[in-house]
């Protein structure tokens, strides 16, 4: 089984800075598309940064500019800078992986992590 273990979600002042890791682990053969996604109370998840196997990037237009999203496919890992962060900011960051493994193609989650902008 594939296993995704998130870290480095806390409390940020506005316009404080902060990096989320997001670490594959298991019986993996590639990892496809990485991805970053957030829930807020009330909301529903929404996608926030991707990035593919070859190192494209996507962002939503609320935090491009500001988050940057990246890869390390040696660690299995994606991570995401996120700089000027605004309280509108605040959720549960959850990462997602395409992962081809023993089970074929399929996507995994992170747990989440919090991520509160607030003064």
């Amino acid at each position: 089984q594939v296993q995704l273990v998130e870290s480095g979600g806390g409390l940020v002042q506005p316009g404080g800075s902060l990096r989320l890791s997001c670490a594959a682990s298991g019986r993996i053969f590639r990892i496809d598309d990485m991805a970053w996604w957030r829930q807020s109370p009330g909301k529903q998840r929404e996608p926030v940064a991707e990035i593919t196997s070859s190192g494209n990037r996507n962002y939503v237009d609320s935090v491009r500019g500001r988050f940057t999203i990246s890869r390390d496919n040696a660690k299995n890992t994606t991570y995401l800078q996120m700089n000027s962060l605004k309280p509108e900011d605040t959720a549960v960051y959850y990462c997602n992986f395409y992962v081809y493994s023993d089970y074929g193609l399929q996507s995994y989650w992170g747990q989440g992590t919090q991520v509160t902008v607030s003064s």
